[in-house]
């Protein structure tokens, strides 16, 4: 009886670790970050720590930007703002 609980109780912790693990698993998998929302807020320049394209899979070409306070933000493809900021993120990087 003793070991049928132990059995028990490791089956039902590898159950809870792959349940937790398996969307992180899913996610790294993916070809990246699809938009299907967008904000129409302007975010600061200085406020941006990082701004990324859509993967060209997604249905919308979009920028995902990442602020100082961790949120992160869809942007349409055409908004100016964004795309400076994109840019001058890659002449910095490169």
């Amino acid at each position: 009886m003793r070991t049928l609980s132990c059995t028990v109780g490791l089956l039902l912790s590898v159950s809870i670790y792959c349940c937790i693990a398996m969307p992180q698993a899913v996610e790294q998998m993916s070809h990246g970050v699809c938009c299907f929302t967008f904000s129409t807020v302007t975010v600061p320049k200085n406020n941006i720590v990082s701004v990324t394209k859509t993967h060209r899979s997604c249905p919308e070409k979009a920028f995902v930007v990442t602020t100082v306070k961790g949120r992160q933000f869809c942007v349409g493809h055409y908004v100016n703002w964004a795309q400076k900021a994109f840019k001058q993120q890659q002449v910095t990087e490169g």
